[in-house]
């Protein structure tokens, strides 16, 4: 006899101002099972999960936990429940300790009161199961984002759940660190936890997952045994489009490469801020791509913030436009022609209580600004135009940019940094927990913008996508600039050796 599934959503509906975004969505499964949800941007797998984990109330079916309906009021009644949810943006205390937001809601008492020897013991066991051995007095906001991603993971797991939701839960994580996390997940497996894993990685379903239910526009497409399935079906799936057109078509990244101008827009010289990056240079001229790659903890996120002026250089100089000095703070850069999409699109991107076009003309405003009043008719007008131009899929300009899927929430970022008619476009990260469909728009839009001249100096951590879409890319290792690889030697091989720290690749 087949055992009770862990989790059985029959019949989903939701809308939102009267535009479905689940229609009939069903999903069962199994316990100890790695079942994965994947889909296109809006596929509606968000929305899934927060009506299972009670951010969200159906507006029609039934939800079931080992047999027994349930509908849980909020994230914390879910997790009291059993389910426990790691979402793709870090959702915890910033300011406040590491043991804090690990035992947060479980403190361990001692007579009516938290005993803080104990947490902290508790603590440094959870993250030991990661491999973390670091400090857990320390607040969260003093660690990356990669050490703090494996934080809300461990204090998920740390629950007695019977089912987790992992939502994005690599976007962040070196290789390393992802084979420390597919192993708890076996563990939790053996131990009968089912986990729903949502991932725009394919090669990681396949390496971790049990079974697969594909979404599309709010519909549940198709359930598979991850063996039964490959790469090409799952995208066909996804996207709607036959397999063997997609073999065809090759679907490559970047379209087109080409070289840049002779005008060098950026230069950096021996740049350091006195800890995190020691001896960063390059050389980004008009209308390049120029990838900057390395590991986490390598300088790359350091360097860009000391050109965008939001921290200040120690030593080494930085030239933009052939003029010399660093911006002393981020709205100097803007003035001079500088963009930058950070990293983290939750935190330092996009503000999630305001409209589209709020987010989309931030930092445009000054300039749009009359005598303090600005003028509406014109600002519409601009909105309008980069939601059609970037192909934002929206109910209109008035609608919260939290609704919007990841890979829109990109594009409106994209489109305030446009809207200042920039030089020199930084993205870090630019396509992290971005679907398929979504990541080529968004390529194909950072290509066209360096075919019309726009210079663009893009952190990565996906090789492909430097070596498709870079025309040089610029290697950091421990805050220092090891080596640059042009067109002609920039492969996997020759990439992932620099990265390494082996250097005999042809440098510049």
């Amino acid at each position: 006899m087949e055992a009770t599934p862990v989790l059985r959503m029959t019949s989903i509906d939701k809308s939102f101002g009267g535009i479905p975004a689940l229609s009939n969505a069903s999903l069962t499964i199994r316990p100890g099972e790695v079942h994965a949800l994947i889909g296109q941007n809006g596929a509606g797998k968000s929305t899934m999960i927060k009506i299972l984990n009670g951010a969200y109330k159906k507006d029609a079916g039934d939800i079931e936990l080992d047999g027994n309906p349930v509908q849980f009021g909020s994230p914390h009644e879910a997790q009291l429940g059993g389910v426990s949810t790691i979402f793709q943006e870090v959702n915890l205390v910033h300011y406040r300790s590491v043991t804090e937001n690990i035992v947060l809601g479980q403190e361990p008492k001692k007579f009516g009161l938290i005993d803080w020897p104990a947490a902290h013991r508790r603590a440094q066991e959870v993250l030991m199961r990661f491999g973390l051995d670091i400090d857990v007095h320390k607040p969260l906001h003093s660690y990356n984002i990669a050490i703090q991603q494996l934080i809300a993971i461990a204090r998920a797991v740390s629950f007695d759940a019977r089912l987790v939701i992992m939502d994005e839960p690599t976007s962040s994580l070196d290789e390393q660190e992802k084979q420390v996390l597919f192993k708890v997940i076996r563990d939790l497996s053996a131990e009968n936890v089912a986990v729903l894993y949502v991932s725009h990685h394919l090669d990681e379903l396949f390496a971790v997952c049990d079974r697969v239910t594909v979404m599309r526009n709010g519909q549940m497409i198709a359930t598979h045994d991850i063996a039964d399935v490959s790469k090409i079906g799952l995208v066909s799936e996804m996207i709607g489009r036959d397999a063997n057109q997609i073999a065809k078509a090759g679907a490559t990244g970047f379209g087109h490469n080409h070289a840049g101008g002779d005008k060098v827009v950026l230069e950096l010289q021996s740049l350091s801020n006195g800890t995190s990056v020691q001896d960063a240079s390059l050389i980004v001229h008009q209308g390049e791509i120029v990838g900057l790659a390395g590991l986490l903890g390598s300088g790359r996120t350091e360097t860009v913030s000391m050109i965008f002026g939001a921290d200040q250089p120690a030593g080494g100089t930085i030239r933009f436009k052939g003029k010399p000095g660093a911006f002393r703070q981020p709205a100097q850069a803007i003035n001079a022609g500088i963009g930058y999409c950070t990293e983290d699109r939750k935190a330092e991107g996009i503000i999630p209580g305001l409209s589209i076009r709020e987010n989309l003309t931030l930092a445009l405003l000054p300039r749009l600004a009359s005598r303090g009043i600005i003028p509406r008719a014109t600002e519409r007008e601009l909105v309008d135009d980069f939601i059609a131009k970037l192909g934002i899929k929206t109910a209109g300009m008035e609608q919260p940019i939290r609704e919007l899927s990841g890979g829109n929430q990109q594009k409106v970022l994209l489109a305030r940094w446009l809207a200042t008619e920039p030089e020199l476009l930084i993205l870090d990260e630019p396509t992290r927990g971005i679907d398929v469909g979504a990541k080529r728009e968004i390529q194909a839009l950072i290509e066209g913008l360096s075919q019309s001249g726009l210079s663009v100096l893009m952190i990565s951590s996906e090789f492909e996508e430097l070596i498709e879409g870079a025309n040089r890319v610029v290697v950091l290792q421990e805050g220092k600039t090891v080596t640059t690889l042009e067109k002609d030697n920039l492969t996997e091989d020759s990439l992932l050796a620099a990265v390494a720290g082996h250097v005999d690749v042809a440098a510049e």
